[in-house]
């Protein structure tokens, strides 16, 4: 896959079959529709194109909005790279951009320089300033311009959307392993290792504090999960509170993972954790002592749920 910063730096020796959309999460229903992009562009010898926008227009042109999306960036372009495609696009979504009209959208960025023969498209698509044109208006330019356009159906363009809502739905109330049934991979969190209070560590269960810099990456329920992690290239599980550590007096959230058999510095890492089962809420302990045997306990749990799916 090549991967394209905006349509005016896109190359291609073809023409292009195009999809559109946002693509959050990377689910089952987005690659069902990715792989009908990449069977059709190979069955007519050309080029298979995702485009895609970031920021997403609602972080633009409704900053009070504050959407939470199930992936970063970077993590949407690591699962679209495993999809097939040839081409990512991933065009800057700026107000400028917003106020191109659908007839300078069509043929500037699609035509022109991504070069569509094709485009797969849902029934409900609008585009252009205010979101004014729609898939008529867009066979209307295909007819125009010299490119077919495919329909994606209602029933295929709900189960989309129906499956994104499903996910954030699940992620918000905790039950992670619902949300990685829809999602067909482990949700994951991304981001650096950097140093906390260092409590874990006095309770025998040192852990590492991972910072999200995303704003509007979304966080699941407070708690306590199974997770794992490559860390120099070997596979490690774990297990991750996310909440405010209120027994020993934490008001602020963190996001902290305590690795079995990992017995080195983790400062300044780089680690993309995926999140596996949820064990139980973050609570209030009476004591230290009760805290401390409710992580062994939690560490039970998660040794038994490795080796009964993953050994």
């Amino acid at each position: 896959m090549k991967e394209h910063k905006g349509a005016n730096s896109f190359t291609s020796d073809r023409q292009t079959v195009v999809t559109i959309g946002t693509f959050d999460g990377v689910h089952a229903g987005h690659r069902k529709i990715i792989e009908r992009l990449v069977n059709s562009a190979n069955a007519n010898n050309l080029d298979s194109v995702v485009l895609t926008f970031f920021p997403h227009p609602r972080m633009v042109l409704q900053k009070e909005s504050g959407i939470q999306l199930i992936n970063t960036i970077d993590e949407r372009k690591q699962l679209l790279e495993e999809t097939g495609i040839d081409h990512l696009v991933v065009h800057p979504f700026t107000h400028q951009f917003s106020r191109l009209t659908a007839m300078e959208f069509v043929r500037d960025i699609l035509v022109n320089k991504l070069r569509a023969k094709k485009i797969i498209i849902g029934y409900d698509h609008r585009f252009g300033r205010n979101r004014t044109a729609d898939i008529s208006d867009l066979k209307s330019f295909g007819e125009e311009f010299g490119f077919d356009v495919e329909e994606i159906s209602q029933q295929e363009v709900e189960e989309v959307a129906v499956s994104s809502t499903k996910i954030r739905n699940a992620l918000l109330e905790g039950r992670v392993e619902r949300a990685n049934m829809y999602l067909q991979h482990p949700f994951t969190l991304t981001g650096t290792i950097v140093k906390g209070r260092g409590i874990g560590k006095d309770l025998g269960f040192p852990t590492a504090n991972l910072e999200v810099r995303e704003e509007y990456k979304l966080i699941p329920k407070n708690g306590v999960y199974v997770i794992r992690s490559v860390i120099d290239g070997k596979m490690v599980y774990g297990m991750m509170n996310i909440g405010t550590n209120p027994t020993v007096g934490g008001k602020e959230k963190t996001i902290e993972s305590f690795f079995f058999d990992v017995d080195k510095n983790l400062y300044g890492k780089q680690l993309q954790i995926e999140l596996l089962v949820r064990i139980r809420d973050e609570k209030k302990f009476a004591s230290v002592n009760d805290l401390k045997l409710a992580m062994k306990q939690d560490q039970a749990f998660s040794m038994q749920y490795i080796k009964d799916n993953y050994a």
